[in-house]
């Protein structure tokens, strides 16, 4: 069996990695929320960022399901281009008072439509915005789940809750869980959604963009090698 040129052997390693790296990156993508922790009594800004998971469809629609047992008695969206976005609410099991106002309903669930045209196709991902607060005590466990709609009529149901310690589920709902404000010095919080982990401080870094990106280098490594290869050839000729 002929031997390779150490420099072909090396295109073949990168190659090789890249695409070992690939389904590994794809398995990772799920909807989720950033931050995932943030401090209680404040309020936030929480982005669900939805990667399309189709090869043959496009994401059209995408809900998310507040607390109710802890609500979010104030919930506004940030205008997303050629989506719309509605919140809807729900009666409260008891009444809450919210700055001197008795409130018996409050935001149940946010949905978001794409417009003809604007839906996340295959390969590509979206974000959406929500401002809700005032945030619960440190430690409540916020879980949200979320749905997603695709064109073909599909619904993804974004909705297991793993136990503490065990494995992620195949379709993890997105999960909140409240801080210690107490470093805060009464000022209120509104932490920016970012999805950088050392800007949020606690969130956890985004490995399906970590991995994307390791993957475009390697495949650069190869294209250059491939190229270098090209020209020596051309020049041995």
């Amino acid at each position: 069996m002929p031997s390779l040129h150490p420099a072909r052997l090396g295109v073949v390693a990168v190659a090789g990695l890249a695409l070992a790296l690939l389904p590994a990156a794809a398995a990772s993508a799920h909807v989720r929320v950033v931050p995932e922790q943030t401090a209680a009594g404040g309020w936030t800004v929480l982005t669900f960022r939805v990667p399309n998971e189709s090869e043959t469809a496009a994401t059209s629609q995408v809900t998310v399901d507040l607390p109710t047992a802890t609500p979010l008695l104030s919930v506004s969206t940030k205008p997303v281009p050629g989506w719309t976005a509605s919140v809807e609410t729900a009666p409260l099991p008891e009444p809450v008072d919210f700055y001197g106002t008795e409130l018996t309903e409050a935001p149940s669930r946010v949905v978001w439509t794409a417009e003809p045209g604007a839906e996340i196709a295959d390969g590509q991902f979206q974000e959406f915005e929500v401002s809700g607060g005032p945030l619960p005590d440190a430690g409540t466990r916020l879980v949200l789940p979320a749905h997603q709609t695709y064109t073909d009529g599909t619904v993804v149901d974004w909705d297991d809750v793993a136990d503490e310690g065990a494995d992620e589920p195949e379709h993890p709902a997105p999960v909140l869980t409240t801080t210690d404000g107490s470093g805060t010095e009464g000022v209120v919080v509104e932490a920016a959604a970012v999805s950088d982990a050392a800007s949020t401080g606690s969130s956890e870094p985004d490995t399906l963009a970590r991995v994307l990106g390791g993957v475009g280098l390697a495949l650069g490594v190869v294209a250059l090698v491939v190229a270098v290869l090209g020209r020596r050839q051309r020049g041995d000729a």
